[in-house]
């Protein structure tokens, strides 16, 4: 079928991307004045002198080159990956009080000593990833000494879940907010996704019965707390699970629908893996009927309350819409999940990949408008979702 064959060939081609995205940030990304890697390079691929060095952008920069590594089987990058866990080490690693800052001045000295949890959850992700690669010991310990840590003061055992933020010595904080755009609540979906994904990684190299409580937890609490009936998430809640907000994030729906996947077969639950195969066809089913517009490409977010649109087309909703699509096109077999990640593929291809720049354009506009105060690089432009997007889309099911 022609469909079918149309899909393989876009497979080819994220291998290639891969390949073209790796490439961009070994030239452009090191640090060799300040170690480590920069903080910021400009829409133009200009650096931004003196930048902060952010957390999320460093531990997905050591997650990128140690799972591309894997996939392709290389020893070509294993220079940047060791870079990106020494600099972790020496300017992030908090040996006061354990856990990691989340933000360090561009010489590594700190800026933001903050805890937060998402910040700690990539981590973990990263150093798992980086062990997979290279069995250095070190960085497994280190990934179980931050999931104990998150366990001793994140863990909310009362009501289950894990708060959001905490200061320098892990003391409750006023302000837990991720992002400027982001509620100041007590507990967010984006960071028990990535505690998930987190958890679900460290599993794979640490069989330990009290990180597969954890995990079954967070498992749990995606199929009875964050999923509403509508097959929608809701991104914040207070300490008790009162809902806090009112907007529809599809790339985060979507995005959860194959990470809970991933982390029931983890579990190796086959009555769990079910109830959750379940409802992420149903997630999906409902992100095909409402995230993407008529270019087929993914919409931002949605307010139910003002019923008004971001419709912007930022890059990553579109790559985990291509894994997610996936995901459900193994679970139902039918061509729309390939007709609808074709055109997603096209709208990339047409309207985010930077052939003259490198990298990826952060967003799109509604008619197409490219943004051009975007970063290339920043704290939240990294190579962490395009990268894994081209290596999902290559791998073989299990």
């Amino acid at each position: 079928m022609l469909i079918t064959k149309r899909y393989e060939d876009i497979k080819v081609e994220m291998f290639d991307e891969l390949h073209r995205i790796l490439e961009y940030w070994a030239s452009y990304s090191i640090d060799a004045k300040y170690n480590g890697f920069v903080g910021r390079r400009d829409f133009y691929n200009n650096l931004i002198p003196n930048a902060n060095k952010g957390i999320i952008l460093n531990s997905r920069i050591l997650w990128s080159f140690s799972s591309a590594s894997i996939f392709l089987n290389t020893k070509q990058y294993m220079s940047l990956c060791d870079r990106a866990f020494q600099y972790l080490k020496s300017y992030f690693k908090d040996e006061l009080n354990g856990g990691v800052f989340w933000e360090v001045h561009f010489d590594g000295s700190p800026s933001n000593t903050r805890k937060q949890v998402y910040a700690q959850s990539f981590v973990i992700y990263a150093l798992s990833e980086y062990y997979k690669l290279t069995k250095n010991e070190e960085a497994k310990l280190w990934a179980i000494d931050l999931f104990e840590i998150l366990e001793k003061y994140a863990r909310d055992r009362i009501n289950l879940g894990y708060y959001e933020a905490f200061n320098e010595d892990w003391s409750p904080i006023m302000d837990m907010r991720l992002s400027e755009k982001d509620l100041n609540c007590a507990k967010s979906m984006n960071t028990h996704l990535h505690l998930l994904e987190a958890y679900t990684n460290l599993y794979q190299v640490y069989k330990a019965e009290y990180l597969k409580k954890a995990l079954e937890e967070l498992i749990y609490l995606f199929q009875n707390k964050f999923l509403e009936k509508s097959y929608h998430h809701t991104l914040f809640y207070n300490e008790h699970w009162a809902p806090l907000s009112q907007k529809i994030s599809y790339g985060h729906d979507i995005e959860a629908a194959w990470l809970m996947i991933e982390a029931a077969k983890e579990i190796n639950d086959r009555t769990m893996l079910k109830e959750v195969e379940n409802n992420s066809h149903k997630i999906i089913s409902k992100f095909m009927d409402e995230a993407l517009d008529r270019a087929g490409a993914v919409m931002n977010e949605y307010n139910t309350t003002t019923k008004t649109w971001d419709a912007d087309r930022h890059w990553w909703p579109q790559v985990e819409a291509l894994i997610g699509l996936k995901y459900g096109y193994e679970l139902v077999g039918t061509s729309e999940y390939l007709e609808k990640s074709i055109k997603i593929w096209e709208f990339i291809k047409g309207n985010l990949l930077d052939y003259r720049n490198g990298e990826w354009h952060f967003r799109v506009d509604t008619t197409g408008q490219v943004c051009l105060d975007e970063d290339k690089i920043s704290m939240w432009k990294a190579p962490y979702h395009s990268v894994r997007a081209c290596i999902k889309m290559n791998q073989i099911s299990q």
